[in-house]
């Protein structure tokens, strides 16, 4: 790395392959919950709305830690918040583990949710700062590691599951969370040059001044468009497994489900990120938001196990792209030095809206004693999301047939 200018260079490649191991295995935390909570839902005898916030804890936590440990990354790099964190994890999971009731789970759960933010917000934050050109296939390979994570973990956790019980999961996520982050958040010691950090903020500043929104004001934007579609992203994602459940197609069709739907936001993710090169972080957000929308309608046609595996594919197909493309707006109109904190913010956002949107859907389930009303429920919020992207878009419109991929 001796040239000072280390954008898109071989070893923001390197960096990149090893960030993306980091994300498929630090982010399990946000899908193990989903995967035990029939079990738990059993073994403590509770609602389907009780068992729910176990999840809605995690994600607080995950909110809360992307917050905090992207403020940290901005000062001291990534490795020390991603060895911390993955130690806080593996503490987490050998909690769970012994938890003596629901209440301690959740409580647990909250713990286990802040570990794992490192492994999402802040590392998508770290990864950018080494990518110019190809910014946005690098924040949609970062960002694909969450899915990987969903799609992957499942299925090696059911057997463990099936044979063991959920506290034996979370025995074994304690393990191997902390043995496989640990050695390679090492390798990410490096940090970007000062004068590479410098030409990034120069190139986010000419962005920012053909764009009408102050850095405030289309942060909270962000925020508010954040939590719209995420609670709409939460109802199949979060309950897709009990719905297969309640529809007597048990827990390993459902967790299969969950992968084919994570594996279709990889897809989704990667092809977004090359569209976002192009077209620029906000018009690849409102194209995603809008398939999601059309997406969620599919579900409440879907009766037969046939068509829910493949309204689920269709699902991952339609929505993976819109997380990482909060972060390319930001990267696109922020300053480098505030990567972290800011996309940190918007990210907390997104995932509170999933807090939001797990816990309500599993309320109107326990109301009217099925999902339909849950998925009309996201459809609103869905709609609400584009009404702020559009708006957002439309003060951009000028700036973006100047320069659509300024920075």
């Amino acid at each position: 790395m001796s040239d000072p200018l280390v954008f898109d260079s071989r070893y923001s490649w390197a960096r990149l392959a090893v960030t993306l191991a980091i994300a498929t295995i630090g982010n399990v935390g946000m899908w193990s919950v989903v995967v035990i909570m029939p079990a738990v839902q059993a073994e403590f005898d509770v609602s389907r709305a009780d068992v729910s916030l176990p999840y809605t804890l995690t994600m607080l936590g995950f909110a809360l830690g992307n917050l905090l440990i992207g403020r940290a990354v901005d000062r001291f790099g990534i490795t020390w918040a991603l060895v911390g964190a993955a130690l806080v994890t593996g503490l987490g999971y050998t909690a769970a583990a012994f938890s003596p009731s629901l209440a301690v789970l959740s409580a647990v759960h909250f713990i286990i949710g802040l570990g794992t933010a490192a492994s999402f917000g802040p590392l998508i934050a770290d990864i950018s700062l080494w990518f110019h050109r190809r910014r946005g296939i690098a924040v949609a390979v970062a960002a694909s590691g969450n899915y990987l994570s969903g799609a992957i973990w499942p299925m090696l956790l059911a057997g463990v599951l099936a044979e063991h019980g959920w506290r034996a999961v979370c025995l074994v996520l304690a393990l191997a969370v902390s043995a496989l982050v640990v050695p390679l958040a090492v390798l990410l010691r490096p940090r970007v040059p000062d004068l590479s950090m410098a030409a990034s903020a120069a190139a986010a500043d000419r962005a920012r001044a053909g764009v009408g929104f102050s850095p405030r004001a289309l942060t909270w934007m962000l925020a508010a468009a954040g939590v719209g579609c995420c609670v709409a992203m939460a109802m199949p994602q979060v309950h897709i497994v009990a719905l297969c459940v309640d529809m007597g197609f048990g827990p390993a069709v459902g967790a299969e489900m969950l992968s084919l739907m994570l594996m279709g936001g990889v897809l989704s993710r990667l092809v977004s990120g090359m569209i976002a090169d192009r077209l620029g972080g906000v018009r690849t957000l409102l194209i995603g938001s809008v398939l999601q929308m059309l997406a969620l309608g599919l579900y409440l046609r879907a009766g037969d196990l046939v068509s829910l595996y493949l309204v689920s594919l269709i699902f991952g197909l339609a929505q993976g792209g819109i997380v990482p493309a909060y972060a390319l707006i930001v990267r696109e109109y922020m300053p480098a030095r505030e990567a972290g904190a800011r996309v940190g913010f918007v990210i907390m956002a997104t995932i509170l809206g999933m807090a939001l949107g797990g816990w309500m859907s599993g309320w109107i389930h326990d109301v009217t004693g099925a999902y339909q009303l849950a998925f009309v429920n996201g459809i609103v919020w869905n709609a609400f999301n584009i009404a702020v992207v559009l708006t957002i878009l439309w003060r951009s419109l000028p700036h973006l047939r100047r320069d659509p991929a300024s920075t």
